[in-house]
């Protein structure tokens, strides 16, 4: 009887003196993430004397964090490379600030990662071939940043994508061909930026996909009118590019999802599509991030 109480004075000993605290390494990284982006200048603060369970927008599951939301929170300043300590972490979306420089090595360290949005900041650099080891990321957001260089090859391999925002960045080359092997792949935007050359063939393959907006860039040939059949397409957003226009012919015999076509060359063809609710056809680029912000959506 004697061993079961002190058992029991154990475990209650454990809970009270704090044993079940996140590791002091995800506390440093947090820390680190607070005085590297100004926190005590965010709109909503943390109050560091206090649990990490009570500071706004982080989630703990089984005594680590896996999820931090500080989505327009008037973060300045870079990401710390402890930031690759958080193991367990999930969700990071710290879009809609001020955050600079280049993406630190720590945060492709983060190989739980699913949802990864750092869009309309101040980052720059390249999209290194290390985010690769995201396997299990499904949501890619650099939109509105200073982002250069060409795609990786490499991120044709996280099978787990759905969304794809990298619009308004500087991002050049051709896109790899590697995406079109993103059979989860629903949202696919590359708005604004220096892309070339010819889009990928197998790029029709992707039967998921639901949006395409690849305006005012300078991809230039034959656009694949095979992307025209796609059943799920449902926005095509195609202007300021250098495609030839002649796969507009049976564009209104093909086309039987679009609700949203943008495109900026002179055709004579007829647009009587019964789905088509929204048609642009003119040299004036509207683009597609002032449809697809998502500035609501915190996750």
């Amino acid at each position: 009887m004697t061993i079961k109480i002190w058992k029991s004075l154990l475990v209650i000993l454990l809970f009270t003196t704090g044993v079940f605290a996140i590791p002091k390494a995800e506390k440093k990284a947090l820390v680190d993430l607070y005085e590297s982006t100004n926190g005590d200048g965010w709109k909503t603060s943390w109050n560091l004397v206090t649990k990490v369970s009570k500071w706004d927008g982080v989630v703990i599951e089984d005594n680590h964090v896996v999820a931090i939301t500080l989505f327009n929170n008037n973060l300045t300043g870079v990401l710390p490379s402890s930031i690759g300590d958080l193991k367990y972490l999930k969700i990071l979306n710290l879009a809609f600030n001020t955050i600079e420089g280049q993406l630190p090595v720590g945060l492709f360290q983060l190989t739980n990662l699913e949802v990864l949005r750092l869009g309309k900041n101040k980052l720059q650099g390249a999209i290194p071939n290390e985010i690769g080891a995201l396997k299990k990321l499904e949501h890619l957001d650099l939109y509105h940043n200073n982002i250069s260089g060409a795609l990786p090859e490499v991120l044709g391999s996280l099978s787990r994508l759905r969304v794809i925002s990298l619009s308004d960045n500087r991002i050049e080359g051709k896109l790899p061909e590697s995406i079109s092997s993103l059979s989860n792949l629903e949202r696919l935007e590359l708005s604004e930026n220096n892309l070339m050359g010819d889009l990928p063939k197998n790029l029709s393959a992707l039967q998921g996909l639901k949006i395409l907006a690849i305006a005012n860039n300078s991809f230039s040939n034959k656009f694949p009118s095979e992307i025209l059949k796609m059943q799920n397409l449902e926005v095509l957003q195609i202007q300021k590019n250098n495609f030839e226009v002649n796969f507009l012919a049976d564009f209104s015999s093909t086309a039987s999802s679009l609700v949203v076509f943008d495109f900026d060359g002179k055709t004579n063809v007829s647009y009587s599509k019964r789905n088509l609710k929204d048609l642009y056809l003119d040299s004036n680029t509207r683009t597609a991030k002032a449809k697809f912000e998502d500035e609501e959506e915190k996750n």
